[in-house]
């Protein structure tokens, strides 16, 4: 029983031989192939300073446009309404809606009978009134009339005159005129309606010129040279800036060449704006020296473009440049950040012009940097690159991974 025993004790003994040497065996084969493992390369540190691009700040001479827009309109609307009663027995062919008329062309006629004869009776009153009056004059100057009689032949000589004119007049009133060239916009009566003073006939404007009222902010009028009241009161209108009207017509853009030639002198209580008054000579094109160019109807909505004011020592950066409305990102002599707010003087969908006064010669970046600071350190395009550095860092790197 006691060998028994020293057997299996032995038995004991070499298994726990065997599995020592197992694990002896598999760290050497471990050890041997950490040893047999290429170091790794060496790589530089990447310089976290951002890189950005620089520009500098040059001045320009910027000449400044207005944007603004409105709807064209005749410079006179009329409303025709009938002065006289009767019945209408002509009519123009160019009395219907579209139809152009020539100053003092005739476009309807009411019946002038009754008040031809009107005409002749006064007449006829006035030669008789004038042989009365002639006769009381005489008789007055050899003093067979008295002073009374005298007056009373001059009074009804000259009702009689006031009368023969109001009859010349009404005949006139039957023939319906306009002094202007102009087109017709609605055609109201017919011929053969009876109408009575005050029955609307139709409506007309005039269209040697329109007219566009383009609201201009406070801003706007900063760069614009308006004509000003004391050059306007003599003549209704004066010249001011050039603008270009623009409108799609037949999916095609078209341009006109319009002037501003006055304002109408108040604010408008409801949106703070002041309305400038553009004319645009010959809007349909009528004279030869308008063939070619397309007609502009009244009622068009168009987009204006105002020559504005001409300024010096502007600075002009790309409108990405700003941040927010108004921050420009500066990098000074040591490469350092600075968000400074610069002054916009104005900015359109591409440009921003900004006043160059205080900031002409500096640098500046567009280059988007993640959280910009005040005062953080940059690096720009045109830094020389510090070669020297570079290769103290690898060796430095490849000297560590050795030592591992």
């Amino acid at each position: 029983m006691q060998e028994n025993g020293i057997k299996h004790m032995k038995r004991k003994i070499k298994r726990g031989l065997l599995i020592a040497g197992i694990f002896v065996v598999a760290f050497a084969g471990a050890f041997g192939l950490t040893r047999m493992k290429p170091p790794p390369d060496s790589k530089e540190i990447a310089d976290a300073t951002p890189l950005v691009d620089v520009l500098p700040l040059e001045k320009i001479t910027a000449s400044f446009e207005v944007e603004s827009q409105g709807t064209v309109r005749p410079r006179t609307e009329t409303v025709l309404s009938a002065e006289i009663s009767g019945a209408i027995v002509s009519i123009s062919p160019k009395f219907i809606a579209g139809g152009v008329f020539a100053k003092g062309e005739e476009l309807l006629r009411i019946d002038p009978t009754n008040y031809t004869v009107a005409v002749d009776q006064a007449r006829a009153m006035v030669a008789q009134r004038q042989i009365e009056f002639d006769g009381a004059k005489k008789l007055r100057s050899q003093g067979y009339r008295a002073e009374s009689e005298y007056a009373s032949a001059v009074a009804a000589l000259a009702a009689a005159t006031s009368d023969l004119v109001k009859a010349e007049r009404n005949l006139q009133r039957t023939y319906i005129t306009l002094p202007y060239t102009g087109m017709v916009r609605a055609k109201e009566a017919d011929i053969g309606q009876y109408v009575n003073p005050g029955t609307r006939l139709g409506v007309t404007f005039a269209i040697d010129y329109a007219e566009v009222r383009l609201p201009l902010t406070d801003r706007d009028l900063a760069f614009i040279d308006l004509p000003d009241a004391a050059a306007i009161s003599g003549t209704g209108s004066a010249a001011g800036p050039m603008v270009e009207l623009s409108a799609v017509q037949k999916g095609r853009t078209s341009r006109w060449q319009a002037q501003i030639v006055r304002t109408e002198g108040v604010v408008d209580e409801k949106t703070r704006v002041t309305y400038a008054v553009a004319r645009i000579e010959d809007p349909y094109r009528m004279s030869a020296a308008s063939v070619g160019i397309s007609p502009l109807p009244m009622g068009t909505f168009v987009a204006a473009t105002i020559q504005g004011t001409t300024v010096e020592n502007v600075v002009r950066v790309p409108r990405i440049a700003l941040r927010g409305n108004d921050q420009l990102l500066f990098i000074d002599a040591d490469n350092s950040l600075q968000i400074r707010t610069v002054d916009v003087l104005r900015a359109d969908a591409d440009y921003a012009y900004l006043n160059g006064d205080t900031i002409l010669g500096e640098r500046f970046t567009m280059t988007a940097i993640e959280s910009p600071l005040n005062g953080m350190t940059v690096r720009t395009s045109d830094d020389p690159v510090d070669d020297s550095a570079d290769e103290m860092t690898s060796r430095q790197l490849a000297v560590e991974n050795d030592g591992h």
